[in-house]
């Protein structure tokens, strides 16, 4: 998951998914490449289970996942708190040298 949102372009599309569905279409006229370009880098967000799609006729509808974000979510917290833990014993005892 976190190597499909290395790319800028794919966090672009997964920015645009956060408010709402979107077709490859739409999700294509912001960005500066070409419509193969756009659907590979779909098929990686879908692979990675950020994004999902359907299709209905020609016209394929793309959905944020929001599950796969609150597992992201989750992880970096974990990160941040044991960080936070470390530098709050660091203050401590950085604290107790100047006494």
């Amino acid at each position: 998951m976190y190597a499909a949102l290395a790319d800028g372009n794919r966090r672009s599309m997964v920015d645009r998914l956060s408010h709402g569905p979107a077709t490859v279409k739409q999700l294509a006229e912001p960005l500066v490449m070409s419509l193969p370009a756009v659907l590979q880098h779909l098929r990686v967000l879908e692979e990675s289970g950020l994004v999902r799609s359907q299709k209905t006729g020609r016209v394929r509808t793309c959905y944020l996942e929001p599950a796969a974000l609150t597992a992201a979510e989750q992880w970096i917290a974990d990160r941040r708190a044991g960080w936070m833990s470390r530098l709050d014993r660091l203050d401590d005892f950085l604290q107790g040298e100047d006494s």
